[in-house]
């Protein structure tokens, strides 16, 4: 089978459902309204209040909420479980979780002042749901930015053979990839203190970033191994380094012209995978299911609940509702805008999930390239795409690379800032002294988790990002359902038609389930062998299963004072908040 008809298959189906489901959601659920003043307009301040236009908002939302997610997911899944159960998770997630649950959680906000979901829990449920909401985010934002980062350095250190002897990535990449994060800086500075307009920055910079890339494989930074820190290590807590500065500056002088640019990385991925796709002639030659589906309990097993949460940013991320009420809802000019960027930018990344997907679809099932980390997968794939338009392999595979590394400063940089504000929120810390102090906690914690060793189940070695992405996976799908949970008392609360909750509420338990499910398995490999309990393990392994404790802990306990909030709602002993409360 020819991999342009799953591709536009999937890009249809999207745009039925945009217009769809999409407009049934919005007149019928959120009741979008846009004589309704929005938070940005009313707080506006030039610093994180700042109404923008939509065209340049959804490049920057985009790039934010893509990032890695819908690239490692989608590979990784449709390596371990084939892609047909994959596929079918990216496109049913995608419109009836993700997009409902990334849309609900940014015009919550909007309508509350632009404060984020777990200002909506407080409002909505009660100060300990808050308070437990902020903790888990909290280490969930921790855990993305220790397997982000540490797969994003692998580009640093590592090459792949494009095979004839040219290798492509390490310190070539790591070049390319500073001189893109300087190109932002400079274009935030520009439009913000000249004449300089956004549409001659775009024609200015854009190619500017084509030449980063060139640049990069001549002068290339290979980091020697520091106070007994491995390279990579050594890359880590300097890209960690880089995030601190992200998270105290103003959206303008990074924030916005990064996710701009970033934003075109995306759309330049997706034409070029679409180049590919319809002129590649590219077959589908790898395994639609990796289990037979008669082998009865082992096709199921680990696929039911894991691939739920391998797929992650793919299908369903509770990481969106911290971007769409943490930065984006600040920005919204017109509530009618948040379809397009709450729904529609879910559905996009759903299209990215795709092609990162079609990258292993196109592999033999025993190709080398399944040996290599995910990012080394998509750009092999779209240096594939690239040579179709003439594209060297090398360059092509460099472009891939960086604009995987790109996605993840987008991630990144967001969930410091994103980890300040929790705990700017949690302490009261005001100030520059609450904003460096803050940071420093965030990004101090993933710098100590990523100097240590960790080893698998199996007790050999492996790479921090592998073991950290399970659990980042689990807590992440896991914060969709607490954020839904949070969703479905809000529209309980504030909505006119009494059965809109319905839903928010189903995603939400389904997730619930699947996420829970999976940290409960990832606790059991950890401390049970052959079914006997033996204990916690030894070393730094340990953090693994406490970690998943104590996620599996704040979301019980989450859920537990939702379920109240319900029943008090639906017995009528509370009054229903109004939207400024």
């Amino acid at each position: 089978m020819n991999i342009i008809f799953i591709v536009l298959g999937v890009v249809a189906l999207f745009l039925i459902a945009y217009r769809t489901y999409g407009t049934f959601i919005a007149k019928n659920v959120f009741v979008l309204n846009n004589e309704n003043t929005t938070a940005a307009v009313e707080l506006e301040d030039g610093l994180d209040y700042v109404p923008t236009e939509p065209r340049f908002l959804l490049g920057q939302h985009f790039s934010a909420i893509a990032a890695a997610g819908p690239i490692t997911g989608p590979i990784l899944a449709g390596i371990q479980f084939g892609w047909v159960p994959t596929l079918i998770w990216i496109l049913l997630g995608s419109i009836f979780i993700g997009g409902v649950h990334d849309w609900g959680a940014l015009i919550a906000s909007v309508r509350n002042k632009g404060r984020s979901i777990t200002e909506t829990v407080r409002t909505n449920v009660s100060r300990s749901a808050w308070i437990l909401f902020n903790l888990f985010i909290l280490v969930a934002l921790i855990m993305i930015i220790v397997a982000f980062t540490d797969i994003t350095t692998s580009s640093f250190v590592n090459t792949v053979d494009i095979g004839d002897g040219t290798l492509v990535g390490g310190g070539a990449i790591a070049t390319s990839s500073i001189l893109y994060l300087c190109l932002p800086i400079i274009m935030g500075f520009l439009l913000k203190y000249t004449k300089l307009n956004l549409t001659w920055a775009t024609i200015i910079f854009l190619p500017l970033v084509g030449v980063a890339i060139w640049v990069g494989k001549y002068i290339p930074l290979n980091m020697p191994s520091v106070l007994g820190l491995a390279p990579q290590k050594v890359w880590n807590i300097i890209v960690l380094i880089y995030c601190f500065i992200a998270a105290i500056v103003p959206v303008w002088a990074l924030l916005q012209p990064r996710g701009h640019l970033g934003g075109y990385f995306l759309y330049a991925s997706v034409i070029v995978a679409a180049i590919g796709v319809l002129f590649g002639g590219f077959s589908v030659t790898y395994p639609a299911f990796k289990t037979p589906i008669t082998d009865g309990k082992a096709f199921w097993i680990p696929m039911v609940p894991m691939l739920f949460i391998t797929v992650a940013c793919g299908a369903c991320s509770g990481f969106h509702s911290l971007v769409s009420s943490g930065t984006t809802s600040k920005q919204i000019k017109r509530e009618g805008d948040t379809k397009i960027i709450g729904y529609g930018a879910m559905l996009m990344e759903g299209v990215v999930a795709v092609i990162a997907l079609s990258t292993v679809m196109i592999l033999a099932k025993d190709s080398e390239l399944l040996t290599k980390s995910p990012n080394f997968v998509y750009a092999s794939g779209i240096g594939a795409f690239m040579k179709l338009i003439g594209v060297s392999p090398a360059f092509g595979i460099s472009f891939g690379l960086m604009a995987f590394t790109t996605f993840v400063y987008d991630t990144l940089d967001i969930c410091t800032r994103l980890g300040r504000f929790i705990i700017q929120e949690l302490s009261g810390w005001k100030g520059w002294f609450g904003r460096i102090f803050s940071t420093l906690i965030v990004g101090g914690i993933p710098a100590i988790l990523m100097t240590i060793t960790l080893t698998g189940p199996d007790g050999k070695p492996v790479a921090a990002w592998s073991v950290f992405w399970k659990t980042f996976g689990a807590s992440n799908q896991l914060l969709a359902a607490l954020a839904l949970i949070g969703l479905t008392v809000w529209l309980m609360n504030t909505a006119k038609n009494k059965k809109v909750w319905l839903y928010t509420f189903f995603p939400a338990v389904f997730m619930f389930i699947m996420s829970s499910w999976a940290l409960v398995r990832m606790f059991m490999q950890y401390t049970m062998k052959d079914g006997a309990w033996v204990g916690l393990p030894a070393g730094p392994n340990v953090i693994i299963p406490i970690t998943c404790l104590i996620y599996l802990v704040l979301a019980i306990w989450m859920a537990f004072e939702s379920y109240r909030a319900i029943a008090k709602r639906r017995s009528g002993m509370v009054q229903a908040p109004s939207a400024t409360d």
